[in-house]
């Protein structure tokens, strides 16, 4: 008897497209942010973004509030910025008021906004280091160094997050005795620590494996996206608030406003670590310029009204712009308060840029955003 083999029928096999939830609670996502990812294999066909898990209403609740007690609201919108935060609110109400605030207080508020934006980027280094896969020591690297200006934050004032110093006219009170000294010993440790960050990640062959041309996005796409901050310069926009609209004392400080040729990860990584170069260039500036004198206003009024009208004020925060749109009806309160969050407007790009990659490498492009949710939400 014999066998007949036959040779098996060949079938073309069917995928699927597949739906993954990444987050909401989820380490990639860097708080409550949820990405559906629509996937085929391990590629990426179309991303949704999902927001709005961290509203906390924090727009309308200053509208209940006077003028002092609203800053304490931007401390929460992006608490890793609070004092630039603090500057766009009380610059706006200032403004709305006819108040000045005198050079010693705007030599403190841009001190601390710089020293806040080298926090910040610390921060983006050793969370994004993570997601890159390189842990360890770039992120004790980065937080060493973070921790040394946390802690010149809380001699100044008070608080290691929420600091509610700035006010409308000037700030809270003056800074300690030793407060040039003491900055220059932080900066000393920041020259040092952003040595070894860039030694240890800019080169680094993983790094550069992982975020050269990943999520690239082109100036002309930056820009109609409405990118801000290390997200639109890294797309060669030489664009930067401080420059273009020169708010408080910006007009005073020489530096330099980095920008990326390529628009990908790796460029935004650049134009952060170059952008902490040139904050420790303007502290600089400003702890041999900043003057002795009062640090508010004279004839501050214990309640302030300003007079009714509208104002929008923007300023330069890590992560862009950061305005506030107050409307004034002559009372003690805010009677309209709105918030214009980078992050936000920063997240646009994240379906584009996406599309097309691994699912590994969407963490590490909506790492390179550098979102903070409560301003995404607020």
């Amino acid at each position: 008897m014999t066998v007949e083999h036959r040779a098996p029928a060949e079938h073309e096999l069917d995928t699927i497209d597949i739906n993954i939830n990444v987050g909401p609670q989820h380490p990639a996502t860097h708080g409550v942010f949820r990405m559906v990812l629509t996937v085929d294999g391990e590629v990426v066909t179309d991303l949704d973004p999902v927001i709005g898990y961290m509203h906390r209403g924090n727009e309308k609740l200053p509208e209940n509030c006077d003028y002092r007690q609203a800053i304490g609201y931007h401390d929460r919108t992006d608490y890793l910025a609070q004092f630039s935060t603090e500057h766009c609110f009380v610059e706006a109400v200032e403004t709305l008021a006819g108040l000045t605030a005198p050079d010693r207080a705007e030599y403190i508020r841009v001190i601390l906004a710089e020293l806040n934006r080298i926090a910040s980027h610390l921060m983006f280094f050793g969370a994004f280091a993570t997601d890159v896969g390189v842990f360890g020591t770039a992120f004790m690297y980065a937080f060493r160094d973070r921790e040394t200006i946390q802690d010149l934050f809380e001699e100044v004032t008070g608080e290691r997050m929420m600091y509610n110093y700035f006010r409308p006219g000037g700030v809270a009170w003056d800074v300690p005795d030793d407060f040039s000294e003491r900055t220059k010993q932080v900066l000393a440790k920041i020259n040092s620590g952003l040595n070894d960050l860039d030694g240890l990640l800019m080169d680094n062959e993983i790094v550069l494996a992982r975020c050269r041309g990943l999520g690239s996005v082109s100036p002309e796409d930056a820009i109609n996206w409405g990118l801000s901050g290390p997200m639109l310069r890294a797309s060669g926009v030489q664009h930067d608030i401080r420059r273009a609209e020169p708010y408080s004392i910006y007009d005073r400080f020489e530096f330099d406003v980095p920008t990326g040729d390529q628009g990908d990860v790796f460029d935004r990584m650049y134009v952060r670590l170059e952008e902490m170069h040139q904050s420790v260039r303007i502290v600089e500036q400003a702890l041999a310029q900043m003057p002795e004198g009062p640090i508010m206003a004279e004839g501050m009024k214990r309640i302030l009204r300003p007079p009714a009208g509208e104002i929008y004020m923007r300023v330069e925060s890590p992560r862009g712009e950061y305005g506030v749109y107050i409307v004034s009806n002559g009372s003690d309160k805010p009677y309209r308060h709105k918030v214009r969050g980078a992050s936000f407007s920063n997240l646009s790009a994240l379906r584009a840029m996406s599309i097309g990659h691994y699912v590994a490498d969407v963490i590490i492009i909506l790492g390179s955003i550098d979102i903070v949710l409560c301003e995404v939400d607020r």
